[in-house]
């Protein structure tokens, strides 16, 4: 049997995958998994996201939901949470601790033949989510420091979704400023596909 690739991650990868009889959600993962199944893609596709989670929410189910599978692929796409709750909740996660965490978890799937991780974005809607990005920033340069320590292929999200956002409007990228409209998913899955072959292990 071939060997799953896997997405993990929040609400942006979760997309309603538990009401989804296929269990890939309505979102960015469905995308990408129909365009590899036309190119003749024959490995199953999970979808692992979960609406809310921070990485120490992918660390408490990480070995079920990731290990167990012995995927040839993983894809991590976390970070938004991680800031969000500081805003909402006044529940921080310090930069150190969202690296430190992401990293136990890249550093028990370094031997899987292809690592992918992309970058957590912001289109702000409201003049309080420009703040946001004091928070968001130095996660977004962890992730890119982690994918080059683990030699994992880097999904650059935010610059992508920030000028489809100058070209469209925000809101048609994602209309709360966090979860995408069908116009942002499609970048997403666009971006996922795009992902340097280079860094492929």
């Amino acid at each position: 049997m071939a060997t799953p690739i896997v997405f993990i991650g929040d609400s942006i990868t979760d997309a309603e995958r538990r009401t989804d009889p296929a269990a890939l959600g309505f979102g960015w993962v469905r995308e990408v998994a129909t365009a590899l199944r036309a190119a003749g893609e024959e490995r199953d596709i999970v979808n692992r996201g979960i609406s809310g989670d921070r990485v120490v929410d992918l660390a408490a189910r990480w070995a079920d939901d990731v290990l167990a599978l012995s995927p040839s692929l993983v894809t991590v796409y976390v970070g938004i949470n991680d800031t969000w709750r500081r805003y909402d909740s006044d529940d921080a996660t310090s930069t150190e601790d969202f690296e430190n965490g992401y990293r136990a978890l890249l550093a028990t799937v370094a031997d899987v033949p292809e690592l992918v991780v992309v970058e957590p974005f912001l289109t702000p809607v409201t003049p309080e989510q420009e703040t946001w990005y004091e928070d968001l920033d130095p996660k977004r340069a962890a992730v890119a420091r982690l994918a080059e320590e683990f030699g994992a292929a880097f999904v650059p999200l935010h610059g992508i979704l920030t000028e489809a956002a100058a070209a469209h409007g925000a809101a048609a990228i994602a209309d709360d400023g966090v979860h995408p409209t069908a116009l942002g998913v499609r970048l997403i899955a666009d971006a996922w596909l795009a992902r340097n072959p280079r860094q492929t292990r």
